[in-house]
């Protein structure tokens, strides 16, 4: 992050000093990718908030505060989340238009704002509504943003960067309940609310303004921090409009396992003390499983990063289905043990692989030119699967009596996604395309 900022062009340029300008040895300018990266793992952590693992811990003291039933709660959560999907298309548009910096710090004063509001809360309608904001803000809108600036600061090491920020992404949310639960047990659901929106408002603010760059060019850098040569030096952007990727089948195709994952990862989080009660497993048993899942998505998170550079997308997508198909055939073979350490690993590593793939695919496919509309398109997808994953595990367990014999049925879905991956061409290399984003705003 600067230390200072001037009306200068370059704000690299605001001293002399190298250690306060950026400049290395012999004035050469240190490659700020890293710290975009660090800056946007931050951001991707701060989430939680707005994730349904930091929501999940609200329930039962609304349900007793409020005097409304787990049902409808459940209901106010999924309508929340569809609304909140939609704002996605409208959310990657305006990166493109307006840059990763300033998308972000309107995020976080939105996102900070709907959580001290929901500290006020009284009923259901009100309830409703906030969690349209901070399913639209948190779990969209901020992850989204957080991502795609990643992508615009690499290029032949993308993947290795993404794998690091959705690792540190999910290490951050993966805690956040543990401590959100402490702070409840500490002040009450109201205060922690309120809480929790001025750590926003403290944190993700001012990371926006004060650190974030839109892209290389606005320090006068390049991607990768790698000078290009020839006519790239001043070439246009490559990259597919939003129209042209979505007539791409390849676009559908990484949508289908963005859904599949969506759906069932967050149907399984929700019902997994039920699901795992009815394995054998004891309530602080199966609450404990999602350490494994938190280790196993970290650990394949970075690994999947590293693969992403060196192989093609379909096939890292491919292996992302096979383990989550894998995870839910599981469910009926669960018990206490290493049986439930497994299907921990396995839940998390699907979701790990995924989270890392996809970043890298919509650009790698599509370029990056009007990446923040193609990545908003496909969240609306993802975002709305994980609002049915609950009711469908649920009402799966209805019509069978059991979790188990519902999840053979489940399992298809990665499969269809992963043969729909197989089957589809890849689009050809994009063509340069002049993006809308101010490319001199320091």
């Amino acid at each position: 992050m600067e230390d200072t900022l001037t009306a200068s062009a370059d704000p690299l340029r605001t001293t002399d000093d190298g250690a306060r300008t950026g400049r290395g040895p012999g004035g050469a300018a240190r490659f700020s990718g890293w710290r975009i990266v660090a800056l946007s793992a931050a951001a991707l952590a701060l989430t939680a908030p707005g994730q349904t693992a930091g929501i999940s811990v609200f329930i039962d003291p609304l349900i007793a505060d409020l005097g409304i039933g787990r049902t409808a709660i459940s209901t106010a959560y999924l309508t929340g989340t569809l609304v909140g999907a939609c704002a996605m298309p409208l959310v990657g548009r305006a990166v493109d238009r307006y840059g990763p910096r300033a998308v972000m710090a309107v995020i976080g004063a939105v996102f900070g704002a709907v959580l001290l509001a929901l500290s006020l809360v009284s009923g259901i309608v009100g309830l409703t509504a906030g969690f349209v904001g901070v399913r639209m803000a948190g779990q969209g809108a901020l992850t989204l943003v957080a991502t795609t600036t990643v992508a615009y600061w690499f290029d032949r090491r993308r993947g290795l960067a993404l794998g690091i920020t959705s690792a540190v992404g999910a290490a951050g949310i993966s805690l956040a309940p543990v401590l959100i639960e402490a702070l409840i047990a500490d002040v009450g659901w109201r205060r922690a609310w309120a809480i929790e929106g001025l750590v926003i408002w403290a944190l993700v603010v001012p990371i926006a303004l004060l650190g974030i760059r839109n892209r290389p060019a606005d320090l006068g850098q390049h991607v990768d921090g790698i000078a290009p040569t020839g006519e790239e030096a001043d070439g246009p952007e490559a990259g597919m409009t939003l129209r042209q990727a979505l007539r791409s089948g390849m676009f559908w195709a990484v949508a289908a396992c963005l859904a599949a994952s969506s759906m069932l990862v967050t149907g399984l989080n929700f019902h997994q003390i039920g699901l795992l009660g009815e394995q054998g497993l004891s309530p602080t048993a199966a609450a404990a499983n999602f350490l494994p899942q938190t280790l196993a998505a970290l650990l394949a998170s970075f690994t999947a990063g590293v693969l992403i550079d060196r192989v093609a997308p379909k096939a890292v997508l491919v292996a992302a289905m096979g383990v989550l198909a894998a995870a839910v055939l599981s469910v009926g073979l669960v018990g206490p043990g290493w049986s439930a350490l497994a299907f921990g690993f396995l839940l998390g590593g699907s979701g790990g692989i995924l989270r890392s793939v996809e970043a890298a695919a919509y650009p790698r496919y599509f370029g990056t030119a009007h990446l923040g509309a193609i990545r908003g398109s496909a969240h609306t997808i993802s975002v709305g699967g994980s609002a049915f994953g609950p009711l469908a595990v649920s009402l799966g367990r209805d019509l069978t009596g059991s979790y188990a014999p519902a999840m053979l049925a489940f399992a298809a879905l990665p499969a269809l996604a992963a043969l729909l991956v197989l089957t589809t061409r890849e689009p050809s290399p994009p063509a340069a395309t002049r993006p809308t984003t101010g490319r001199g705003e320091p």
